[in-house]
């Protein structure tokens, strides 16, 4: 077996991809990482140039990690700002830098992709040596790899990176039967919070529509677009991503693609532009036009805990940060990414913060389980 680094995924067959990373998680499959690149959302100019490691056995793909050379952090939601500053400060370069991760995706999956016939420690040995050959070889400051889960966690421990822990809000369904069996499990202060908020959006005239990828014209995607730009423009940043990806991925994963658009008088007021797996709904985007109270919270929020209970799925995942989440139903769940530093004297200076930072996570966490509005005996 041997790796070999690609500087594009176009190039790379996507049933065999597809078949490495598995089928279902949307994040890791060919059409949309391929979309990514072909609409120009990473590559040139983006501070996303790929770089994606593949594994072969003779000549088949059997392994991968979805790689990108940065110049930049931007777009990684796993804040590494400082590090560089501190590099910058002693005189060295820390771009470029190589990170695997899915470019503007703070959702957590594997990274290291291993086709299910082939031995998972001697591919993720394979990738991971790889990769920091890569970085050494190219005198890079450092490699990362974000949102990793358990498996992944464990074998990069064991080559030597630093496990970072974060933590997100993440909401499940204890088997609901409806969007009032869930308030019946709150707190009674925290119920009639959440039904006042929905009641204000029912009072000013608002209702909604959720629609699967296929079911979006281009009619309507130049409605959504500036919603979803305007959340960007506000903090003076360009939108990551552009109508023609979010088309694109519309065509090529219908069924994984999920848009909810609030309408007044028949005109688009705000979205939440969401991904689907078989078990989980990803909360991705979200922008308005306007100000209606309540309306970031039952477009991002309640319609899609409405959606996953309706159609069975386990957990909804919005995004990154956000304490108002809590209140509405949302608990902290631990996420983690793993860091190779090529310096010494930095690598042990971060793996000292690394450790000072997750006590603080967990004390945290365990502050934030204090206020989560379920019923003492159902939280």
């Amino acid at each position: 077996m041997h790796v070999e680094f690609a500087d594009t995924i176009t190039g790379i067959n996507p049933e065999a991809w597809n078949r490495v990373s598995g089928i279902d998680h949307p994040f890791v499959r060919h059409e949309f990482l391929a979309t990514m690149e072909v609409t120009g959302c990473v590559g040139p100019g983006t501070g996303w140039q790929p770089l994606h490691a593949l594994l072969y056995d003779e000549q088949q793909l059997v392994g991968a990690l979805p790689l990108y050379e940065k110049t930049d952090s931007w777009g990684e939601f796993v804040f590494d700002f400082a590090w560089a500053n501190a590099y910058h400060e002693a005189g060295l370069n820390y771009y470029p830098k190589l990170v695997s991760a899915i470019p503007f995706t703070p959702a957590a999956g594997q990274r290291i992709l291993v086709a299910p016939d082939t031995d998972f420690d001697t591919a993720s040995d394979l990738l991971i040596n790889a990769v920091t050959h890569r970085a050494k070889e190219q005198n890079l400051s450092s490699a990362h790899i974000l949102f990793t889960q358990n498996r992944d966690n464990e074998k990069l421990a064991d080559k030597g990176f630093l496990l970072r822990k974060d933590c997100q809000f993440h909401w499940e369904n204890r088997d609901y039967s409806d969007f009032d069996d869930f308030l019946a499990q709150l707190r009674s202060s925290k119920r009639k919070k959440l039904r006042r908020e929905r009641r204000r959006i029912e009072e000013a005239g608002v209702h909604f529509k959720t629609l699967k990828g296929s079911e979006i014209t281009t009619e309507l995607w130049q409605d959504i677009m500036p919603l979803y730009a305007s959340s960007f423009l506000r903090r003076g940043r360009a939108p990551y991503l552009n109508q023609s990806f979010f088309e694109h991925i519309a065509v090529l994963l219908p069924e994984h693609l999920l848009v909810i658009v609030a309408f007044h008088e028949e005109q688009p007021i705000a979205s939440a532009i969401c991904f689907l797996s078989k078990d989980t709904l990803y909360g991705r985007y979200w922008g308005s036009a306007g100000r209606y109270h309540s309306l970031h919270f039952e477009t991002c929020y309640y319609q899609g805990i409405e959606y996953c209970i309706k159609h069975g799925l386990q957990r909804f995942e919005p995004g990154t940060q956000g304490e108002h989440k809590i209140a509405r139903g949302f608990e902290p769940v631990a996420t983690w990414s793993a860091h190779w530093l090529s310096h010494p004297q930095f690598a042990s200076a971060i793996d000292d913060y690394l450790e000072r930072e997750k006590i603080h996570t967990e004390e945290y966490m365990e502050a934030v389980r204090d206020h989560v509005p379920f019923k003492r005996d159902q939280s």
